[in-house]
C-alpha cells in the first residue's frame, strides 16, 4: 500500500496525459498500452531526466536534450521553469522536417524522435526490472512458491509491453543514470541490458528498495548490486565460508547422530544462516563495531551458540546428558534451545575482539526483539556510543512470526525515536516457509512475510554472502534497519520428533529430495576451481574431530555449570555471600533542601507556564519550607538523591515527562519556542548520574521489553517503566477528581511472566527494574481501576502455607529475615501508601546487594490528598523502607481493649481511617497497611497479631474478593495463626470486608459503585 499510495501521490502523474496523444499520430512510435510504461511512476523517471537537463542541458543524451527543449514533455508545476520561449523557437525553426507515412500522409516531428522514445522504454525497462524485477526471481530452494501466486511474467518486463521486437535486441542504447549494470560501459545492447538485469533482479535475490525516499540510500542500493565487480569474492573469503558452512552443516549432523530422539530445534535446511551471521559480524567489526548483541527463536540457536558466539561444545553437549545437573545456583533453569551466553573472542577477519551477547527467549519467538533493542541501548549509552559505531543488534526471525506477531511492529517503531533508537538493527528470516504446521498461504495477506526485504534463496550461498556484506555496510553506512529475507526450508518437522507428512505432504517429499547446501555448493566450487576436493575433506575432518573431542569432555560436571549461560553478566558486583545488614535508605535535610531547590529553577530567559511556576511549583515551594512533601515531591526526592550518589536514572512510559495527572513535570517546556525543554534533574550537580525521562509511543509490550533489557545491562542504574497512568480534572482548585485512562499492563504480559518474574530463576538473569502500574477504584469502570494485583502475587515464588525462616543455604547467606526473603524471592510487590516510604523503596533498589523486580501499584487519588504528605523526618538519615505501618493512634495505647485489627494494603487505607474517624471507633478498631505484600513480612504482623491478641482479625480491599492482595495474604495469616496456637486460627474464613467476587475488575455505574463502597466500609467497622 505505501508503494500504491507513493506512486499515485506525486505530481508527475499529470505528465503522462500529453505524451499518448502525441504518439498515437507518429508513424514509428510506439503504442500506448492501457497501462502504459508511462504510468505514474515513469513518468517520474522522465521528470528526474528533465530535473536534470533544467540544471545543465549537456548532462543528459543530446537524445533527452532535443526532447527537452522541443517542448514535447509537458512539466508538471512544480519542477523548474521551462527554458524561454525565444530559444524555443530557434530551436523549432530548425529541428522540423517532413517525414513520409506508410500512406503518404505526412507530418512535422521532431527530429530523432524514435530515439528519443526508445530511449525512455529502455529506461522505464530498467525501473520495471528494480522494481518488479523480484516477481520472477528464483527465491524458493524447493521451487513451489511463486509470490504472485501465478506463474506469468509481469507485463511490463516484456519487450512486446514497450513495442520492441527481436530484431531490437542488439540495438545499443546509452544506459540511463539511474542504473549501474554497466560498470565501465556507458552504452550496452538490449539484449545485454536485460541480461544483466535479469541476473541481479530476477535470480536467487530479491530486491525491494524503489519505496526508499532518499534518492541517496535507493542509488547505494543499486550500484551495490548493479555493478558487477561488487558482488566478486576473494579466495579466501570463499574458504572462509566453506569452513564455517561446514561447521553449520557438521554441528547438525552429530547432535541428529547422537541424539536422534531429542528436540533440538535444528538450523538443517538453512545451514547458511551461520557463514551469513559471521560474514556481517566480519564486516561490521572491520568498520569498528566491537560489541554485537544478538536476540532469536529457538530454531537454530544451539547452531548459533556453537558457530557463532563460539561457545565452548562442552558446555552445549553436556546440556543434553539428563545425568548432569548445575551446582553452581539455584532455580529451575530451562531448555537447551532456550539459553543465551555472552563470549567475548578475536574476529579473525577484523583481527579485533568482538563481544557476542545471545539473549535468553522463552518459545514465545518474537518477544525477545525489544529486550535485545534495550540492552543493545544501553551498552550505547554506558560507553557514550552515540551513533551506534561500537554497538549494534542483530534479531532473527522466523517467517510466521515476523508477518503475526505485533511486537515485531512495536520494536521497528522504536527504531528512529530519539529514547529508543539502537542506530540500526540487522534482521534475518530464517524463512522455512511454514509456520508450525500452517501453510504461508494461510498465515498471512502478504506474498512475502515482510514488504522491507532483501529476498534471498538460501540455497544460493555467493547470493546469500553478498546480501550480507552489503546488509551490514548498509547498517553501518546509514544506522537504519535492514532486512534479510533467508528463503530456505525444514528438514524435519517443527521439531525432531514432530511428522511433518501429515500436514505438508507435497512439500516434504519436495524436501526429502533437495541435496544439502553445503555438497551443493562445494560441488560447485570444486567445479570452477575455487577450492580443492582435498582441502575440503581435511577441514570435514578436522572438524569432526572437535566434535568427537569435546563429546568426550562434555561428561565432565565441571561444564555443567548455570552461570556459563548467562547473557548479561555484571562484572564486579556480586562481592561476597553475606550476612547483609538491611539497608538504611536515608539521606542528610541538606540533600533534600538541594534537590527541592534545584527541581524549580529555570534557565534565564525560559518562558515556564504560568500555572507551574505561579500556583504548583509555588504551592510545592510552601511544603517545603514545612519540611514536607506529597507524593511528587518523595518521587522527586528519591531520583534526584540517587542522581547525586552517581547513578543513571531512567524512567519512561507514555505520558511520564509531565506525567498524566500534572504531578510529576519533570520536563518543562517553553511556552514561547517549539521544542525547547528543560530537565532540572540534569543540574542537581556537576559530578551526578543522568536523568533520562523520555515519554514512550503507545506500546506496553516492546516499551517494557525495552526496558527490561536496558536494566539486565547495568546493576548500579535504576530504571523504571510506569504504565499508562490517568488523568486529573480541575473541578476547582481546591478540588480534583482522578480517574484512571487504564492501567494496560497486561498488553505487556508476555514480557511480565516469562522474563520478570522467571528471568533469574530460568537463566540467572537479574534485573532491578521498576513497574509502576496505577491502582486504585475511584468509580471510573473496570479498564480504569485495577492494575491487577493479584495476577503479581500469584506468580511470586513464596510458599503460602509456610512461615518464612532463616535457612543456611549454599546460596543464601543471611542473618536477618527481610534481607532473606528478599534475596530469596523472585520479585517485590508492593501498595505503599506514603511519600516517605515510596522515597525508601525507590532507594532500596540500588542499596541492595542483589537486584529483583519491584512491582509497584501507583495511587491515584493519593497524588492530590492533603493527608497523604510525609515529614522530612521519616526521610533523613537512619530512616529506611517500613514493609508495614503499625497502629499508632489510640488503639495503640490500650492493645488488650482493641476489638477488632484490619489488615490492609494501599489507598483504601485513607477510606478506612476517615470512616473510622465518621463512626468514632479509634480506640476500638487498629489498622495495619501491609506495605509490602510479597515478600510477606510475616515477622512484622507477628507482632501486630500478638500485641492485639483479643482483637478480632480482618482483611479489608476495595477490590472484589477473587483479586487484589486478600487470596494472597489470607493463607499467609492463617499460617501464621497455626504457627502462634492461636485460636483466630479458626476464624480466618470469615475475616473479609470488601467486594463480592465478579468477573469484570469493577462496575461502570456510579450508583453501584457507592453503594459497593458504603457496603463495604460498614462490613469493615462492624464489630
Amino acid at each position: 500500500m505505501e508503494r500504491l499510495v507513493s506512486s499515485l501521490s506525486r505530481t508527475s502523474v499529470a505528465s503522462t496525459r500529453y505524451l499518448p496523444q502525441l504518439m498515437r499520430n507518429v508513424r514509428g512510435a510506439h503504442r500506448v498500452h492501457p497501462e502504459s510504461f508511462l504510468n505514474g511512476s515513469s513518468s517520474n523517471y522522465i521528470d528526474e531526466m528533465y530535473e536534470q537537463w533544467s540544471k545543465d542541458p549537456h548532462s543528459v543524451h543530446k537524445s533527452w536534450d532535443l526532447y527537452f527543449r522541443n517542448e514535447i514533455y509537458q512539466r508538471p508545476p512544480a519542477l523548474v521553469v521551462r527554458p524561454s520561449s525565444s530559444a524555443f523557437l530557434r530551436q523549432k525553426q530548425t529541428q522540423l522536417q517532413t517525414i513520409s507515412s506508410g500512406t503518404g500522409d505526412t507530418l512535422e516531428h521532431p527530429l530523432d524522435m524514435k530515439s528519443i522514445l526508445d530511449h525512455m522504454a529502455v529506461q522505464a525497462l530498467v525501473r520495471s526490472y528494480q522494481i518488479r524485477g523480484h516477481r520472477i526471481a528464483q527465491l524458493d530452494p524447493l521451487g513451489l512458491s511463486s509470490v504472485d501466486l501465478d506463474a506469468e511474467k509481469p507485463n511490463e518486463l516484456t519487450l512486446k509491453f514497450y513495442n520492441f521486437n527481436e530484431s531490437d535486441l542488439d540495438r545499443k542504447f546509452l544506459l540511463p543514470p539511474i542504473t549501474f549494470i554497466g560498470g565501465q560501459d556507458k552504452e550496452l545492447s538490449l539484449r545485454e541490458i536485460i541480461r544483466r538485469l535479469e541476473d541481479i533482479y530476477c535470480q536467487t535475490i530479491g530486491l525491494e528498495y524503489a519505496y526508499i525516499n532518499s534518492e541517496e540510500k535507493r542509488n547505494w542500493i543499486r550500484q551495490k548490486f548493479e555493478d558487477p565487480k561488487e558482488k566478486k569474492f576473494e579466495i579466501k573469503d570463499i574458504e572462509r565460508a566453506v569452513k564455517r558452512l561446514i561447521r553449520a552443516s557438521k554441528f547438525e549432523d552429530y547432535l541428529n547422530k547422537k541424539w536422534v530422539a531429542e528436540k533440538r530445534f535444528g538450523l538443517q535446511g538453512c545451514e547458511v544462516l551461520i557463514p551469513a551471521m559471521k560474514m556481517i559480524i566480519d564486516t561490521v567489526a572491520s568498520k569498528g563495531v566491537d560489541t554485537v548483541i544478538m536476540g532469536m527463536p529457538h530454531r537454530g540457536r544451539l547452531n548459533v551458540l556453537a558457530n557463532v558466539t563460539r561457545k565452548p561444545l562442552e558446555e552445549i553437549f553436556c546440556q543434553f546428558d539428563p545425568k548432569l545437573e548445575p551446582s553452581d545456583v539455584s532455580g529451575t533453569g530451562d531448555v537447551k534451545y532456550h539459553l543465551g551466553t555472552c563470549i567475548e573472542r578475536l574476529n579473525r577477519a577484523s583481527n579485533t575482539m568482538v563481544k557476542f551477547a545471545l539473549v535468553a527467549n522463552p518459545s514465545h519467538l518474537e518477544a525477545v526483539d525489544p529486550v535485545v533493542q534495550g540492552k543493545t541501548r544501553a551498552e550505547q549509552f554506558y560507553r557514550g556510543d552515540k551513533n551506534g559505531d561500537k554497538v549494534m543488534s542483530i534479531l532473527l526471525h522466523g517467517d510466521a512470526a515476523f508477518a503475526g506477531q505485533g511486537v515485531v511492529y512495536e520494536t521497528f517503531h522504536l527504531s528512529d525515536l530519539p529514547a529508543y533508537t539502537t542506530h540500526g538493527t540487522i534482521h534475518i528470516i530464517c524463512n522455512n516457509q511454514i509456520g508450525f504446521t500452517t501453510d504461508p498461504r494461510m498465515a498471512r495477506s502478504s506474498p512475502y512475510c515482510t514488504d522491507v526485504a532483501r529476498v534471498v534463496n538460501a540455497d544460493d550461498v555467493s547470493s546469500v554472502l553478498h546480501v550480507a556484506k552489503v546488509a551490514a555496510e548498509w547498517r553501518c553506512k546509514f544506522k537504519k534497519d535492514i532486512v534479510i529475507d533467508l528463503v530456505c526450508y525444514r528438514r524435519q518437522g517443527h521439531n525432531e520428533t514432530d511428522q511433518p507428512m501429515y500436514t505438508q505432504p507435497f512439500m516434504y517429499k519436495q524436501i526429502h529430495k533437495q541435496i544439502p547446501v553445503l555438497k551443493k555448493w562445494v560441488d560447485q566450487l570444486i567445479s570452477d576451481g575455487s577450492i580443492k576436493q582435498d582441502w575440503y575433506e581435511a577441514e570435514e575432518v578436522k572438524y569432526q574431530k572437535i566434535l568427537d573431542d569435546a563429546f568426550t569432555n562434555s561428561k565432565n560436571p565441571a561444564y555443567a555449570k548455570d552461570k556459563s549461560w548467562l547473557d548479561s553478566p555484571w562484572k564486579g558486583f556480586f562481592i561476597g555471600q553475606g550476612p547483609f545488614p538491611y539497608p538504611t535508605t536515608g539521606v542528610s535535610e541538606e540533600t533534600l533542601q538541594t534537590i527541592g531547590d534545584k527541581i524549580y529553577e529555570v534557565p534565564k530567559g525560559f518562558n515556564l507556564h504560568d500555572r507551574l511556576k505561579e500556583r504548583i511549583f509555588q504551592d510545592r515551594v510552601k511544603m517545603l519550607q514545612k519540611r514536607e512533601v506529597d507524593w511528587a515531591l518523595g518521587e522527586s526526592m528519591a531520583i534526584g538523591s540517587i542522581l547525586l550518589n552517581g547513578h543513571h536514572v531512567r524512567l519512561s512510559g507514555q505520558d511520564v515527562e509531565r506525567g498524566t495527572f500534572s504531578h510529576r513535570h519533570h520536563v518543562l517546556h517553553d511556552q514561547n519556542k517549539d521544542l525547547v525543554f528543560h530537565v532540572p534533574m540534569n543540574y542537581l550537580n556537576p559530578t551526578q548520574g543522568h536523568y533520562t525521562i523520555c515519554n514512550s509511543s503507545l506500546s506496553e509490550f516492546a516499551v517494557l521489553g525495552f526496558e527490561l533489557g536496558y536494566s539486565t545491562t547495568n546493576p548500579n542504574s535504576l530504571i523504571i517503566w510506569e504504565a499508562q497512568f490517568g488523568k486529573k480534572i480541575i473541578i476547582s482548585y481546591d478540588l480534583y477528581v482522578y480517574f484512571n485512562l487504564g492501567d494496560f499492563a497486561n498488553t505487556a504480559q508476555c514480557i511480565i511472566d516469562q522474563f520478570i518474574s522467571s528471568g533469574q530463576a530460568k537463566w540467572v538473569r537479574q534485573s532491578g527494574i521498576v513497574l509502576l502500574l496505577p491502582h486504585g477504584y475511584e468509580g471510573q469502570g473496570p479498564e480504569h481501576s485495577s492494575a491487577r494485583l493479584e495476577r503479581f502475587l500469584q506468580m511470586a515464588d513464596e510458599d503460602e502455607d509456610q512461615v518464612t525462616e532463616i535457612k543456611e543455604t549454599k546460596h543464601l547467606h543471611h542473618n536477618d529475615l527481610a534481607m532473606y526473603q528478599l534475596d530469596d524471592a523472585n520479585w517485590i510487590v508492593a501498595n505503599v501508601t506514603t511519600p516517605a516510604n515510596y522515597f525508601h523503596i525507590l532507594r532500596r533498589q540500588l542499596a541492595l546487594p542483589f537486584r529483583k523486580p519491584l512491582i509497584i501499584m501507583s495511587p491515584k487519588s493519593l497524588l492530590g490528598l492533603p493527608q497523604c504528605h510525609s515529614s522530612f523526618d521519616e526521610m533523613t538519615t537512619g530512616t529506611t523502607f517500613k514493609r508495614i505501618y503499625p497502629e499508632e493512634g489510640a488503639a495503640s495505647q490500650n492493645a488488650s481493649d482493641v476489638k477488632k485489627i484490619i489488615f490492609c494494603s494501599g489507598k483504601t487505607y485513607y477510606d478506612l481511617y476517615k470512616e473510622r474517624e465518621t463512626n468514632k471507633l479509634e480506640s476500638d478498631i487498629a489498622i495495619v497497611r501491609i506495605e509490602q505484600l510479597c515478600p510477606f513480612p510475616f515477622d512484622e504482623i507477628r507482632k501486630e497479631l500478638e500485641k492485639y491478641n483479643n482483637a478480632k482479625i480482618c482483611f479489608a480491599q476495595e477490590e472484589h474478593k477473587n483479586m487484589g492482595p486478600y487470596t494472597f495474604c489470607k493463607p499467609r495469616l492463617a499460617c501464621l495463626l497455626r504457627k502462634m496456637n492461636d485460636a483466630r486460627a479458626e476464624e480466618i474464613n470469615n475475616c473479609y470486608a470488601g467486594r463480592d467476587s465478579a468477573a469484570a475488575t469493577a462496575t461502570g455505574n456510579k450508583s453501584i459503585y457507592y453503594s459497593e463502597q458504603k457496603t463495604y466500609m460498614q462490613q469493615a467497622m462492624a464489630i
